[in-house]
C-alpha cells in the first residue's frame, strides 16, 4: 500500500527542481493565484455534500462501450481511442502514445472512493499493444495509477512526464534512462518531424500530503505534419490563448470538462469554459474527456458532456465525443451519437 504513494523528488532531480522559476517556497506554482478553495469551505461542509449527492451522479445503468483491437488500427491520419475519464491512445503512423491510463477500476488508493462506473473499465493492460511513449501529465491518482503503471512496464518504450514525476516511476522500478521529465516550455525532438512540448495547466499536484512536489503540465504534440494539445487537468487561464498563440491552430485538442465544482472553480474547467479555451489554442476540433468514469464531484454524470455540447453548439465549435473504446480518426466523417442520453 505504501508503495502507491511514490516519492518525493530528491538529490539531483530536486537540485534541478529548485533551479526553476515555477518552484517557490518548497513547491511548483500555478502562473496565476490559485486555490484548491477559494471559498474556503469548510472540510466538513464539503464532506457533507458528498455524502448528500443526488443519484445521478453515477449512471443508472452500464455505460455503452466499444472493443476495439488496438493492435488492429490502421495507419492513416492520427487515430484515437478513449478508455473513459482521461486515459486515451492515440495512434499517428506506426507511433502508439498512451496518455494517463487507469485500469486499476479505481480513481483512489482505496476501495471506497472512485469506483469505475459499470462499463467504463472495459479494458486493461492486456488490451494495449506496444507502447512507444507513455504521456503521464500529473501524479495525482485519477492520472497516475500505480498498479496500472507497474503492470505496463514490458510494453512501454519511453516515457515523458512532468517534471518531478519520474521519482515516483524510479521508485516503482522504471529505468532512469527511460525517463525524460519537461518544466514548462520544455521540449523534446523525438525524430525528424515530431517534437513534444510541456505547456502550463492550472491545477496542482500530490499523492499523500503535500501538494507542489511535482509538476503539472499540458503538452503539445508537432508530430508528423499534425499539431494536438493534450490538455491533462487545467482550470481556464489565460494560458490557452498563449499556448494557442505560440503553437496553434491544433487539428486536435482533447480537454478535461468534468469533475468540476463550485468550491474548487480555478482547478477544473466547467465544461463552457473548455469550449472558450478550445477557441483561445484555435482548436479545428475538440474531444471532451475528464468524464464517464468515476465519480469526483458533486454533478450529474454526464452533465459535463450535456453542458458542453450545449455551449460548443451555440458556439459553432466542432467537437467528437466518442464511446469508450470506439475508434476516431482525425477528420473522418463520424456520426455522433447521444449515447450518454440516460440517467
Amino acid at each position: 500500500m505504501m508503495k502507491q504513494f511514490g516519492k518525493a523528488p530528491s538529490g539531483k532531480r530536486l537540485e534541478r527542481i529548485k533551479q526553476c522559476e515555477n518552484y517557490k517556497d518548497g513547491s511548483f506554482k500555478n502562473i496565476e493565484e490559485t486555490s484548491v478553495n477559494p471559498n474556503n469551505v469548510s472540510m466538513f461542509k464539503m464532506m457533507k455534500d458528498m455524502r448528500n449527492r443526488p443519484k445521478s451522479v453515477k449512471p443508472a445503468k452500464k455505460i455503452p462501450f466499444v472493443k476495439t483491437n488496438l493492435n488492429g488500427i490502421e495507419v492513416g491520419k492520427p487515430a484515437f481511442v478513449w478508455f473513459g475519464h482521461s486515459s486515451y491512445f492515440l495512434k499517428i503512423k506506426d507511433y502508439t502514445i498512451l496518455v494517463d491510463p487507469v485500469f486499476s477500476g479505481y480513481a483512489s488508493p482505496v476501495s471506497f472512493f472512485g469506483k469505475a462506473y459499470d462499463g467504463a473499465n472495459e479494458y486493461g493492460v492486456d488490451d494495449m499493444p506496444e507502447i512507444d511513449m507513455l504521456i503521464l501529465t500529473h501524479d495525482h491518482y485519477d492520472h497516475l495509477d500505480y498498479p496500472t503503471i507497474t503492470k505496463l512496464k514490458n510494453k512501454v518504450k519511453r516515457i515523458v512526464c512532468s517534471l518531478g514525476v519520474g521519482a515516483h516511476l524510479e521508485h516503482w522500478g522504471y529505468a532512469e534512462a527511460m525517463i525524460t521529465e519537461l518544466n514548462w516550455w520544455e521540449s523534446l525532438e523525438i525524430m525528424n518531424d515530431f517534437k513534444i512540448t510541456a505547456t502550463p495547466a492550472r491545477h496542482f499536484s500530490g499523492r499523500l500530503f503535500k501538494r507542489g512536489n511535482t509538476l503539472w503540465s499540458s503538452f503539445v504534440l508537432e508530430v508528423f505534419g499534425y499539431k494536438l494539445y493534450l490538455g491533462g487537468d487545467s482550470g481556464y487561464s489565460p494560458q490557452f490563448k498563449e499556448i494557442g498563440d505560440t503553437f496553434g491552430p491544433f487539428d486536435l485538442a482533447i480537454l478535461e470538462c468534468g469533475q468540476y465544482g463550485e468550491n474548487w472553480p480555478q482547478i477544473h474547467n466547467f465544461p463552457e469554459e473548455m469550449v472558450k479555451a478550445a477557441k483561445d489554442l484555435k482548436a479545428k476540433r475538440v474531444i471532451p474527456v475528464h468524464w464517464a468514469k468515476f465519480t469526483l464531484a458533486m454533478h450529474p454524470w454526464n452533465q459535463p458532456i450535456k453542458r458542453f455540447k450545449k455551449a460548443a453548439d451555440e458556439e459553432g465549435l466542432p467537437y467528437v465525443s466518442p464511446k469508450i473504446g470506439e475508434l476516431y480518426q482525425l477528420n473522418q466523417e463520424f456520426k455522433q451519437e447521444i449515447w450518454w442520453d440516460f440517467e
